[in-house]
């Protein structure tokens, strides 16, 4: 009995440590695991930024509602993500849109790694793709920051009204307050003249603008014009049939729609309804050469990027801006072989005070033209880093000439409040790579990556 009893006082400590640890265990939290989805997607319809405890070390608090408040100022559907490096990346982005249930652009920086998709109709693929590569590399508060702000410059929609911040439809601001007294001191008379006047001068810089616009259309509907000329189709000719004639038909409509639009036009936003005519124009041509050579049909893909009288792109390649980051453009045949073989585009370039200049350096009035031929969100993520591009991310431009990012977007856009996702595979601004929710919703450039966070990386 003594010999049972001095065992089990022997091994008492030993025990006592056991339960000590199997206690600890039990009730300590458990650092692997992850914060789920539906967590993450309940904070972020709450506020656009969301740090994940275990990630804390990425981006302090401070960093983080400087972020928030950034967002909300600028009234745009942007979510932002900081996940530990461990975090499961299979269908995430997927999962953390369908959660969230917002349409919207939605970033994650996991580790040290860092990706993003979007929702088609706020921001293209290209757009996306190019605001990822322009930031890569660099550490998380300078990355989230960098992209925040490109990001908010190019971005369509507005945010989900849940997060309470932007603008509120019945405040009124400082400036408004400002503006409405110095009229009312000024007196009815002298109001009615400050009006006047500015009137007056804005007409006549829209006048000018589509001034210096008219040469531009006129030159792409002269080579459209020879373009018909050249072709040497005739609907009676052997072998033409009933699609041959439908293709001709819409390329002369077009033709025909050009001229009178461009008669009509009063104001710069007026060309745009002329370029997209072109653009169906030439496509519809595209379409009828393939057919009479007994080629497949060609995609329904955007112009040449660098001059849309080159027609149809054909592929997408890098190219870089001077002064920008590379990004990815739509190209025709003969642009691609220039760029692999380390030549120049061959680039539009217009007029302007200080010599010719490619479009996108131009100047704001050109913004219309190019809408024509690259709309439903392409153009701004096109743009992003060139002079065009800053020049159409200001309110102002937006007003002025009628193609806000807001006129980029895809029909049937809700505001950011919850909706269903924009998952069309075949989204005319959505050519190639990854980027939006149409690819599977997966970390990584588009490809079989199942899941993989950053499959380019």
């Amino acid at each position: 009995m003594k010999a049972v009893l001095r065992i089990r006082t022997r091994s008492l400590p030993g025990l006592l440590l056991a339960l000590l640890v199997i206690a600890l265990t039990a009730f300590a939290p458990q650092a692997t695991a992850a914060t789920g989805v539906s967590t993450i997607a309940a904070a972020l319809r709450k506020s656009p930024v969301y740090v994940d405890p275990a990630a804390a070390a990425q981006l302090s608090a401070a960093e983080a509602d400087t972020l928030a408040r950034q967002i909300k100022d600028a009234d745009k559907p942007l979510f932002v993500a900081v996940l530990p490096a461990d975090y499961p990346t299979k269908d995430l982005f997927t999962d953390l849109r369908t959660a969230t249930g917002v349409t919207g652009l939605y970033a994650v920086r996991l580790g040290d790694r860092f990706d993003a998709r979007a929702d088609s109709s706020v921001l293209s693929r290209t757009g996306v793709r190019n605001l990822v590569t322009s930031v890569q590399g660099e550490p998380a508060p300078t990355q989230l920051t960098d992209f925040t702000g490109r990001a908010l410059a190019n971005l369509g929609g507005r945010a989900p009204s849940s997060w309470g911040g932007g603008t509120s439809g019945s405040g009124v601001s400082g400036t408004a307050l400002i503006t409405i007294g110095a009229v009312v001191v000024a007196g009815g008379a002298g109001a009615y003249a400050l009006v006047r006047r500015g009137r007056k001068r804005h007409a006549e810089e829209q006048r000018a603008a589509l001034d210096r616009l008219r040469v531009v259309v006129d030159e792409d509907i002269t080579a459209f014009g020879e373009e018909l000329d050249r072709l040497d189709f005739h609907p009676s000719e052997p072998g033409a049939d009933d699609a041959m004639r439908g293709d001709y038909e819409r390329a002369l409509n077009a033709y025909d729609q050009a001229k009178q639009y461009m008669s009509d036009a009063r104001r710069p936003e007026d060309v745009r309804a002329v370029t997209q005519a072109l653009q169906d124009g030439r496509f519809s041509l595209a379409a009828l050469a393939a057919r009479r050579e007994g080629r497949p049909l060609p995609e329904r893909r955007p112009p040449c990027f660098f001059d849309p009288r080159h027609g149809p792109s054909v592929t997408d390649a890098t190219w870089t801006p001077a002064g920008g980051s590379a990004r990815d453009v739509p190209v025709c045949a003969a642009d691609a072989t220039r760029l692999a073989d380390g030549r120049d585009p061959a680039v539009r370039e217009v007029d302007t005070d200080q010599g010719r200049r490619p479009y996108w350096d131009a100047g704001p009035a050109y913004g219309p033209w190019a809408g024509g031929y690259f709309g439903g969100g392409l153009l701004p993520g096109l743009l992003i880093g060139t002079a065009l591009g800053g020049w159409m991310s200001a309110p102002a431009y937006g007003a002025d000439y009628g193609t806000g990012y807001g006129d980029f977007s895809s029909g049937g856009y809700q505001g950011g409040d919850l909706s269903g996702a924009d998952f069309d595979p075949g989204d005319f601004g959505d050519f190639g790579g990854g980027g939006d929710f149409g690819g599977g919703g997966d970390f990584g450039g588009g490809g079989g990556d199942s899941g993989d966070f950053g499959g380019g990386f």
